[in-house]
């Protein structure tokens, strides 16, 4: 009877490789979907350094918290010109029409407001007017600079208006250029070989793909413009920061010298010289 029980329990070896496979199949799709999650996510984190959003983004990351400067309150001041002002605080706003703005060069943005007359528009530039804070936000800014920098966008839409000259003071002081920028620009031709090394370190988040506007390294139609105002020129809005490129790229502890090194070193790949 017990040799009856065992002939009839006993599994053919097709019924054993039947229950391996099924034992292993639940672990095995445990698995498969565990990795497809895994990629998804991966998939859904890829940078995407072609949008508006992402490059803001770079922007926001190398963006530095804080800069000291050093300022002589016995120094005359330099009053910027209107495309100087425009640059550096007005491009924000006035650049891509946000917050209402009149579009820069857009005639049917400033048509009306020029209607208005020069004294008007700086009346509301330095008063402040709807969404636009005094002075753009600069509390800086002189009334001479913010006629200046009326005047520039008014202008590039079809007005006439005459800007305000510089004071014999600051006529002065802009007709010998800053001796700190002007010195380190000059004192020493600067090494495109570890240029490069500092490129390739700091520069290149945003001058390797040309996020945000910048200018590609190596692509001569892009630089051809810049290149032509010279090396000092360069180094000094390299310095100092310019439209949407923040002082020192971002990094207030680079060298003085390794930023000189950098821009020889995007000025040579452009085919410019030094």
């Amino acid at each position: 009877m017990a040799d009856s029980h065992a002939k009839m329990t006993q599994a053919n070896p097709q019924e054993v490789i039947i229950s391996v496979v099924a034992g292993l199949l639940a672990p095995l799709l445990a698995i498969f979907l565990v990795v497809q999650l895994v990629l998804g996510i991966q998939d859904s984190h890829k940078p995407d350094v072609s949008s508006e959003a992402s490059q803001k983004a770079t922007l926001a990351r190398i963006k530095p918290f804080a800069q000291l400067a050093a300022v002589d309150a016995n120094a005359p001041k330099v009053e910027k010109s209107g495309q100087e002002v425009y640059d550096a605080v007005c491009t924000s706003c006035h650049a891509a029409g946000a917050l209402g703005a009149p579009k820069f060069n857009n005639k049917g943005d400033w048509g009306p407001r020029i209607g208005q007359g020069y004294d008007t528009l700086i009346k509301h530039a330095i008063e402040g007017i709807r969404q636009m804070p005094p002075r753009g936000g600069d509390g800086d800014l002189s009334d001479v600079e913010v006629a200046r920098a009326v005047a520039y966008m008014a202008n590039s839409a079809g007005a006439s208006f005459k800007a305000p000259e510089a004071t014999p003071a600051a006529a002065a002081a802009e007709a010998t250029p800053p001796a700190a920028a002007t010195d380190k620009a000059t004192a020493a031709k600067p090494d495109p070989a570890k240029g490069k090394l500092v490129f390739e370190t700091h520069c290149a988040v945003c001058h390797a793909t040309g996020v945000a506007g910048a200018p590609k390294a190596g692509d001569k139609a892009a630089w051809a413009a810049r290149v032509s105002q010279g090396y000092p020129m360069l180094y000094d809005h390299a310095l100092k920061g310019i439209r949407g490129m923040p002082a020192k790229g971002g990094n207030a502890d680079l060298p003085d010298a390794d930023l000189a090194n950098a821009v020889g070193y995007l000025v040579v790949e452009a085919g410019g010289k030094l």
